[in-house]
């Protein structure tokens, strides 16, 4: 969790947010969230990283799944060169490896949740990151 406790009289801008954990079977995944706010709406750039993450155990193939606020699926991935290669690339937010996961998404003021599975029930620890582009 990130919060800004100041009072300046500019909003504060967050650029990145990871976590890494472990990702389970079914119900056991890794979960990320951002609020978008503010008067303009901004690309942002999601990653599930997996084999490039460099410990022990890593995730070997994860997916990407991005619900809005309602839970509702609002776009998915599996393989990051397979959709937005040349824009996430271009944004210099390319993953190391083919395997990981990625996206690049305009979205709407509100709540929007990163869900990190393994493809066919793998197991392993990822990293679910967000990236705010301007």
């Amino acid at each position: 969790e990130a919060y800004d406790l100041s009072n300046a009289p500019a909003p504060s801008r967050l650029a990145n947010i990871s976590s890494r954990g472990f990702v389970g079977k079914d119900e056991n995944v890794l979960i990320g969230g951002i609020i978008v706010r503010g008067v303009s709406e901004d690309p942002v750039v999601f990653r599930a990283i997996g084999p490039d993450v460099g410990v022990s155990g890593a995730l070997a193939d994860p997916t990407l799944d991005i619900h809005d606020g309602d839970g509702s699926l609002v776009a998915a991935n599996d393989n990051w060169r397979s959709a937005q290669e040349a824009e996430i690339a271009a944004a210099g937010l390319a993953p190391g490896n083919d395997l990981d996961a990625a996206l690049i998404l305009t979205l709407p003021l509100g709540n929007y949740t990163a869900v990190v599975r393994g493809t066919n029930g793998q197991t392993g620890v990822a990293l679910v990151e967000a990236y705010a582009l301007e």
